[in-house]
């Protein structure tokens, strides 16, 4: 018998069923909650319309198990060990053999005067935020008691329930025990950039009711007042051993059920799991020990003889959209241990990295803000094998590549961290038990069903074994689709699919996902061209495409018309001026030789475009996964040095290719000599002229691993130019991964430059004709974006701060620096009036 079935508990279940255990047993799950296991790490996505099914962890096939009996809505209250046998709150007795507690803790409520007054919340259940859902529909003011990982959690839910939110915290920074002073200043800077107050060394004296009996106010011990119509408690948890206690089983000093390494409590057939167990007097907090506990117990009650010896107290969150991760000695308490550490104020992103006295051993860190690399760091802490990178790159930003790293693995090195798999486990999960798929391979281990960071990384360790057996390797796109994105192209060209609906009813399965749908609205609208905000393709878009601009990090928004070439006239200047000083937007010429206007509100962006459009300005697609400039020097027409024109080149190929999507951005450059000043070898397409013609080079990167583009053809011709600039973009799109430059994607199909210039130049696979009309449908078909939306009432809407109320977004806080303004820092807000709007902009 099971007695609980939260995500541990559920974890247990499939354990048993890995073991075979199931189905040898007769199994009994008694679960409080009237719907199965779900996650509960993220819970607000309730608020954001997510439905218990999609928060749902239960697995089917055990449900339907021949040998498992299920109460739901039911809960054990009571013990009777002599007899071995429990008690429901029905009164009905079940008996057992052996009984697994899973009940996992209870929220810490604090004794404060009005603490059970109507109107206070604890974050823990369903239930318990679909009653802060109801409270929230009449309310204007939430605070959370507690500013530890569930009470930031908590925080974003009422946020998200359109609540102004402060957080209050008794201890000096936010996540005391699992970030530093440092880290948790960066993560308070990036929380209140959001909206959210936060109050830390702050203690509650007293919650008070209004008229209406509800509360109404929090009383502090330092003598302030903050109204709230709603107030959440999470302070902490408490281990949930009210049964074991009345039992007359041992318990921990700390509460807890007591038990050892073999899980096994002090009578020898009552176990405890996840956060209810103490463990030799610890009770971990967390999930992924909790699933090596489930692992553990379920292969010694199937015979095996493993123990639970302590687990990684690592944890790594997306909090109020902010990276955070903390893992190993991440407060330096070893002896002689040393820190290295970046940190960047002004994009409030911290990381530390804590080291061995002799230098050679990776101890800890934390991470805020920006979490790339975690898993490679984490897998150093763990190995505890000597780090022979430069410990000032591991701390820096990066973008961890997976198939590079799975190439540095060994072994023994973990993959999976919420589960303690290793990359062996999950390689002879290839070639020892036949793994050929991601869900296989992650049933088989568990690898990747924790966090799921793991994911990628699996998926190329798999690949990689699959192709050293000469295995065929699954290159599905996503659960929803088994194609591949270059599959799927295909598809929709060849059948003339219009919606994202239509191709999901023809090779597709369940409702999509953020991974499908906007790499579906890309080709469609590279094959169609269609109006992207249509109805049909506007749900499918990222959040820059669907407001047709690029968010930035104080929630305004940056605009950015094209500028051809780079050639524009005083005339046009002016109006661009005249927009930036009406708006008072932040101006910058930008490296792809145009202005960057930023700083702009949701609700301003039509007014400023229409000013923008009617004095000939089009939409830059600063915003999408298109063509973003092409980038040009001043040629012959004025350069001693130019030897074609390179300026009108540019401004040719720019209007041929605008609003082009594709499966990442692209950049191009014309030089008009072989000076090369518009850099043209460091763009995905770079033009370079001779005194027979044109040069033309391909998959250049300029970005996070710059790669020079590659030379592609030589002395061409304008037309042979365009000719052949059609067909490598086509192909390009035609047969590139979702999100893939041209470089990776250069670097990644068989016969590489030379394939490419077969295809491209000789026309080796008979695709020319196709290639140079799918590109002229698209020069045919362009319109500026912006324009029709200025002409589409419908779309128009869209762009409120709010839904219900055509206000401004007060809580956008901007300086002046150099004569523009800019977002205000954190001291700088505290220090403004904060009833001064028009000051504060």
């Amino acid at each position: 018998m099971v007695a609980g079935n939260g995500m541990v508990g559920e974890r247990f279940l499939a354990e048993l069923a890995r073991t075979r255990l199931l189905d040898r047993i007769h199994l009994v799950v008694i679960g409080e909650e009237p719907v199965p296991a779900y996650d509960r790490v993220h819970l607000s996505a309730r608020v954001e319309g997510a439905t218990v099914e999609d928060l749902s962890m239960a697995d089917p096939a055990i449900r339907q198990h021949p040998n498992v009996t299920e109460h739901l809505g039911r809960r054990v209250d009571a013990i009777d060990r002599s007899n071995r046998t429990v008690v429901l709150d029905d009164g009905a007795t079940v008996a057992y053999d052996d009984l697994v507690l899973a009940t996992g803790s209870r929220p810490f409520v604090p004794p404060i005067p009005g603490h059970d007054l109507p109107g206070c919340h604890v974050y823990r259940t369903i239930g318990d935020l679909d009653g802060i859902v109801t409270d929230a529909s009449d309310a204007s003011r939430g605070v959370v008691i507690g500013g530890g990982l569930l009470g930031l959690e908590a925080a974003n839910a009422l946020r998200l329930l359109g609540l102004d939110v402060q957080v209050i915290e008794f201890a000096p920074r936010l996540m005391p025990r699992q970030l530093d002073q440092l880290a948790s200043d960066a993560l308070r800077s990036r929380v209140e950039e959001l909206g959210l107050t936060v109050r830390t060394d702050t203690a509650t004296a007293a919650l008070c009711p209004g008229d209406d009996g509800r509360v109404a106010r929090l009383e502090f011990t330092d003598g302030s007042v903050v109204d709230a119509d709603i107030v959440v408690f999470s302070a902490g948890i408490r281990a949930r051993d009210e049964l074991a206690r009345d039992a007359g089983l041992d318990v921990g000093e700390r509460g807890g059920v007591a038990v050892g390494p073999s899980l096994t409590s002090s009578d020898p057939h009552v176990h405890a799991i996840g956060e209810c167990a103490s463990v030799d007097g610890m009770v971990y907090g967390l999930v992924g020990p909790g699933y090596t506990m489930a692992r553990v117990l379920a292969e010694r009650l199937a015979g095996g003889e493993v123990t639970f010896d302590g687990a990684d107290l690592s944890t790594q969150l997306k909090l109020l959209g902010v990276d955070v991760a903390s893992f190993g000695d991440a407060m330096g308490t070893t002896d002689g241990a040393r820190a290295v550490v970046y940190d960047d104020p002004i994009t409030q992103i911290y990381r530390k990295l804590v080291i061995s006295r002799d230098g050679t051993t990776l101890l800890g860190g934390i991470l805020v803000g920006d979490a790339s690399g975690h898993d490679r760091l984490l897998r150093l802490v763990l190995s505890g094998r000597p780090v022979d990178a430069p410990f000032a790159a591991l701390a820096a930003p990066t973008v961890e590549d997976a198939g590079a790293v799975a190439g540095e693995l060994h072994d023994d090195d973990l993959v999976c961290t919420c589960n303690n798999v290793t990359k062996g486990q999950v390689c002879a999960a290839v070639t020892e038990q036949g793994c050929r798929t991601l869900p296989a391979l992650t049933a088989a281990t568990n690898a990747g069903t924790g966090c799921g960071s793991c994911t990628a990384l699996c998926k190329r360790i798999l690949d990689t074994e699959m192709a050293a057996a000469g295995l065929e390797v699954d290159t599905s796109l996503c659960p929803h689709f088994p194609q591949t994105r270059q599959e799927l192209y295909e598809i929709v060209r060849v059948k003339g699919h219009r919606t994202f609906d239509e191709l999901l009813a023809d090779v597709g399965r369940g409702s999509g996902c953020a991974t499908c749908k906007p790499t579906i609205a890309s080709i469609l609208a590279t094959i169609t061209n269609e109006y992207v905000l249509e109805p049909q393709h506007a749900p499918l878009q990222d959040t820059n495409d669907r407001f047709l601009a690029n968010i930035q990090k104080d929630g305004t928004y940056s605009v950015v018309p094209r500028v051809p070439g780079g050639e524009i006239t005083p005339d046009k200047l002016m109006v661009i001026a005249e927009v930036a000083k009406e708006f008072d937007l932040y101006t910058k010429i930008t490296g792809g030789q145009r202005i960057d206007l930023l700083g702009a509100r949701l609700e301003q962006l039509p007014a400023i475009w229409r000013r923008l459009v009617d004095a000939g300005f089009e939409s830059g697609h600063a915003y999408g996964k298109a063509l973003r400039t092409v980038k040009s020097c001043v040629g012959r027409t004025w350069c001693r040095y130019g030897v074609q024109d390179s300026t009108t080149l540019a401004i040719d190929l720019e209007e041929r290719y605008r609003g082009l999507r594709s499966p990442h951005k692209i950049k191009m450059a014309v030089s008009g000599c072989s000076r090369e000043c518009a850099e043209a070898q460091g763009k995905d397409v770079g033009v370079i002229a001779t005194e027979n013609g044109w040069n033309l080079y391909v998959a250049g990167n300029g970005g996070m691993k710059p790669q020079h583009a590659v030379l592609l053809a030589t002395d061409l011709s304008t037309e042979d130019l365009a000719r052949a600039i059609d067909r490598f973009l086509a192909y390009y799109v035609r047969t590139a991964d979702r999100l893939e430059r041209t470089a990776t994607w250069l670097n990644r199909i068989e016969g590489g430059i030379e394939h490419v210039r077969a295809v491209v130049i000789d026309d080796s696979l008979g695709l020319a004709d196709e290639l140079e009309a799918q590109m002229a449908h698209h020069v045919a078909t362009h319109a500026c974006e912006w324009k029709a939306t200025l002409s589409d009432p419908e779309r128009l809407a869209m762009f409120t701060s709010y839904v219900d109320d055509d206000r401004p977004d007060a809580s956008l806080v901007h300086v002046r620096e150099r004569g523009q303004k800019r977002p205000a820092t954190d001291e700088e807000r505290r220090t403004l009036p904060l009833l001064d709007l028009g000051a504060m902009r």
